[in-house]
Parts: C-alpha cells; structure tokens; sequence
C-alpha cells in the first residue's frame, strides 16, 4: 500500500526538479480544465487462458485539471469515470465477461511540447462502484448480474499508464492495473461444508491501450503570474 503514494512523491519531487532547471518558463502558469472520451482495448493476464480482446467505447468520461509550468512541461489530476474489464474463457464451451465501473484519481506529468506533442505519464488510484458478469455456454448467455460496491473485486485498485498527445487533442495510452481484478477471498455459499470461492486462482491483472479524444485540448480556465 506504501508503493503508490511513495510514487506520487516521487512524481512531484521530479516536477520541482525540472522546474527549477527549466530555462523556457513561461510568465504565465497556466490552469485549464480538460474532459474527454477513452475507447479501451483490454485483456487479463490470466495464465492458461483464452483471453480475448474486449473493446469499450462507453461509458469512458476523463475529466482533468492540467497545470502547465513551461511550455514544456506539466501536470495533471482530476477524476474519472471508467469501464474496465476483460473476456476470458473458463472452459472450452463457457466464456466469461466481467467489467467493474471505477472512478479514478491520477496524478501525472507531461512532458514535450504542450501545444502539439507531448509524453504523458502518472499514476492512477481507483475504486470499484459496479461489477457485472455476464456467463455465455456455446455462445449463448446464461447468466448476468451487477452488483454496487461488490465484494467480488477488489475495492481499491492502482494503476501507472504513459501516452502520448498527438495533434488534434487526440492522444494513446497504455495502463497496467498493479492490483489483481477479483478478489480471491470472496466466499459465495458451500459446498459440502466447504466455502465457494469463484475467483480463487484467477489472479488476473488488467493491461489496457485505449484511444484518447480531446485530450488536454479545453479551454484555457485561469491563468497568473
């Protein structure tokens, strides 16, 4: 629990640095907010699985405030709303597809020139608000379910991405969830005298890319010497 937050220190402690040794700073810090759109390609890292590629274009909502130091370097936080999940098949003829809804807290740098292309980078802390699963046997769906706050995942989730903006507020991402999607503790009934535990062994980290749209790219929202 002690990694991420030594990474966001990390992250500012390296932003003051690179302040400091700017010689491009602007008269001006500029504050502006941000909103935009994420399609997510993602998959699990479950061992032995047929995991396949799920697409998400909805609902993806990133709201962010950016802080511009120079005009060359930056950063960000805000709060996201975010649908993550992946396809995995259980046996040959049963196919899984689980998805959590998180909101998310990140913290970032930018790096580059900030008014066409530029790196990006951070560290994003989540918590899970709604699972579904849904069990398809021979191609047809069988069961499906959601659940608020479930048990069934983990609650807080952390996660570091990169990217890249390119022009036309449109940007790429890549992120990896550093905490496992199911929590392998969650007990669903017995059997025999035994708990049932459904997620037991499926130790399934999420890695996504996603396509960014309008990123970085609102109005400007306050400005100062």
């Amino acid at each position: 629990m002690k990694k991420p937050f030594l990474l966001i220190f990390a992250l500012f402690f390296v932003s003051n640095i690179l302040i400091a040794q700017d010689k491009k700073v602007v008269k001006d810090k500029k504050i502006y907010t941000t909103s935009s759109g994420e399609w997510i390609f993602s998959t699990g890292t479950l061992p032995n699985n047929n995991n396949v590629i799920r697409w998400s274009p909805v609902f993806n909502f990133q709201n962010l405030i950016n802080v511009d130091e120079s005009e060359n370097f930056g950063w960000f936080t805000g709060l996201n709303l975010r649908n993550v999940g992946f396809i995995y098949d259980e046996s040959p003829s049963v196919r899984k597809k689980v998805r959590n809804y998180n909101l998310g807290i990140p913290v970032g740098l930018k790096f580059g020139n900030l008014d066409d292309r530029f790196l990006f980078g951070g560290y994003e802390l989540e918590f899970a608000i709604n699972y579904r699963e849904r069990t398809f046997v021979d191609e047809r769906r069988t069961e499906r379910f959601s659940v608020w706050f479930s048990d069934r995942v983990n609650t807080v989730q952390h996660a570091l991405f990169v990217g890249i903006s390119l022009p036309k507020g449109t940007s790429i991402k890549a992120k990896y969830y550093l905490t496992p999607f199911f929590n392998s503790n969650f007990t669903e009934g017995s059997s025999q005298g035994n708990p049932v535990r459904p997620y037991e062994g499926l130790n399934a980290n999420i890695f996504y890319i996603s396509l960014n749209f309008n990123l970085f790219r609102n109005l400007e929202f306050n400005t100062f010497d």
